[in-house]
């Protein structure tokens, strides 16, 4: 999902600074009312960073990375997730790769509105209501968000020349993702609902996740 600088029209650069802005200060709100996520958020970009670190390729025009947004997702929750996404991005590009600030609201967009859709669509009832998680929902929340990932790399390069089929290349690049980070989602929530109830885990937003027998 890191489009490489340079590929994408400035308006649409200056329209992504502006919307992710308005996203960060409408969940800014809700944030400012649970401090306890603080710490939760500088988890999630640690292990968000971790993750893009350990696995990133090239694929047509962006690149292909292990992102775990699932397994952050339903063991950090949902405002850690996001704000440690859009974190996680600045930190990686300061240290990493300062070219790719430019396009930092971009790839915040990539990945955190798909993360709201999956969220109000399907995610509240794990992650808040307590309906239980099986492996087959877990799989489908991992499919419908990088579907919803793939669907914003493909809005960025409308217009800007790349080949739809360098773009199918990449998106379907990223079926191996779904296919393995279920099983990471898997054995973390699995993981810290072994623990739960240790003062250690309540770093972790475990406590309304029920995982099926």
């Amino acid at each position: 999902m890191h489009i490489e600088p340079g590929m994408i029209a400035q308006p649409k650069v200056v329209f992504a600074g502006v919307a992710a802005a308005g996203v960060a200060g409408y969940y800014l709100r809700s944030l400012i009312r649970r401090p306890s996520d603080l710490p939760r958020i500088a988890l999630a970009a640690l292990f968000f960073s971790l993750f893009m670190q350990s696995f990133h390729m090239p694929v047509g025009p962006s690149e292909l990375h292990f992102v775990g947004a699932m397994a952050i997702y339903l063991t950090l929750g949902f405002l850690p997730t996001l704000f440690g996404f859009m974190l996680g991005l600045l930190v990686q590009g300061i240290l990493f790769n300062p070219a790719d600030l430019i396009h930092w609201a971009v790839n915040s967009l990539s990945l955190i509105a798909p993360l709201i859709a999956v969220h109000y669509t399907l995610g509240k009832r794990y992650a808040e209501q307590g309906e239980s998680l099986t492996w087959a929902r877990i799989l489908r929340l991992d499919a419908a968000y990088y579907s919803g990932v793939a669907a914003m790399v493909g809005l960025w390069l409308v217009g800007t020349g790349a080949e739809l089929a360098a773009w199918a290349a990449w998106a379907s690049s990223y079926a191996a993702i779904v296919a393995v980070e279920p099983v990471i989602t898997y054995a973390a929530v699995r993981g810290l609902k072994a623990f739960e109830g240790q003062a250690w885990t309540r770093a972790f937003a475990v406590d309304r996740l029920r995982l099926a027998a």
